[in-house]
């Protein structure tokens, strides 16, 4: 087996650590990532954030609407052994305040590697990144409450001589029904294939049904969000050798998520304060996360996240805290720009 092989394997199980259980059964699992610093702050990920942020379309294109016209989005995360992630975007208005088209990138670079050839001896450097280029477009149904929108993207990436390219839609709806400030939303995300797979191998997208829910409360400066993810796949519960218990006579009750463990590794959990302001709070909790990257009889706070924004003039600055376990972590910078 040839140090390349050897690459390929160790970032394909690189992946599915640090998209848990299910993210190593598809490839370009960059695009499961948060797609912003207040998308991360809110547990990682959600579908109902209908703001002026152009990146929120990355996640759900029926939730791209005017006051994203002319706003300009840059975000960048280093993530965990120095791997540099961003996302920037941008929407434009084209007709009417009703036709908005949102234009988004996405990027990650895993950095570089000392190459070995099968017998130890050093060969070259070599570097891993990928990319998704997306374009997005959202109109409303009639005079209802339902918006529909759909992203088109264009993925490609390099591991080290090996490259592939593909093309995948989102496909999004939204109820959005002012009286109650509440936002219903479900998306279709990854609809697609491979052009052209690495080494002849073809590999799945990461396909992704997700369902979410926020509403603002009445007469108090707090939106809740609930997220349910991964609804196309219902069991995402593993066993954790690491947690399976051992009596005095060796016997071994192996560790068995309940069914009510399962349904909660689905949700999403997310708060904002001020969520109109100029200065605004996030917390979040990912109970997948928070289960999956817990440590038996430590308190690491594995799931919780959190952040903030402020806004200065046209411009405003967001920040958000991941926390993974005690030994791991990631902080998201961005910045918006209003261009008006």
């Amino acid at each position: 087996m040839n140090y390349k092989t050897v690459f390929l394997i160790i970032l394909s199980l690189n992946c599915a650590v640090l998209s848990a259980q299910i993210g190593g059964q598809n490839t370009y699992q960059f695009l499961n990532l948060p797609v912003s610093p207040k998308v991360s702050a809110l547990g990682g990920k959600n579908i109902t954030l209908n703001t002026f942020d152009p990146t929120n379309a990355s996640n759900n294109p029926a939730n791209i609407n005017f006051d994203m016209h002319n706003q300009m989005a840059v975000n960048y995360m280093n993530y965990f052994a120095d791997i540099n992630y961003g996302t920037a975007a941008f929407a434009y208005d084209v007709g009417r305040r009703t036709e908005v088209i949102q234009g988004g990138i996405t990027y990650i670079d895993y950095g570089n590697f000392e190459g070995f050839d099968e017998f130890g001896n050093s060969t070259s450097e070599f570097g891993g990144s990928e990319a998704a280029l997306s374009i997005g477009y959202a109109r409303r149904i009639g005079r209802s409450d339902f918006r529909v929108g759909g992203n088109l993207k264009l993925i490609s990436s390099r591991l080290e001589q090996y490259s592939s390219f593909a093309g995948a839609v989102d496909i999004g709806v939204s109820y959005i029904y002012d009286d109650w400030d509440l936002v219903v939303s479900g998306v279709v995300r990854n609809l697609g294939t491979q052009f052209k797979p690495f080494n002849e191998v073809r590999e799945t997208l990461p396909l992704e049904v997700v369902l979410g829910v926020s509403q603002k409360i009445k007469d108090m400066p707090f939106r809740w969000h609930l997220t349910i993810e991964n609804i196309q796949e219902w069991n995402i519960a593993f066993r954790n050798t690491a947690r399976d218990q051992e009596d005095l006579s060796g016997n071994i009750t192996p560790d068995d998520p309940s069914f009510f463990n399962n349904i909660l590794r689905h949700g999403v959990f997310g708060i904002e304060i001020f969520p109109e302001g100029g200065f605004n709070i996030q917390l979040g909790y990912s109970f997948r996360r928070g289960e999956e990257l817990r440590i038996e009889e430590q308190r690491a706070f594995s799931g919780l996240t959190g952040g903030f924004s402020i806004k200065i003039n046209k411009l405003r600055f967001s920040y958000s805290y991941a926390r993974f376990n005690r030994a791991a972590s990631s902080s998201f910078f961005g910045m918006n720009i209003d261009l008006q």
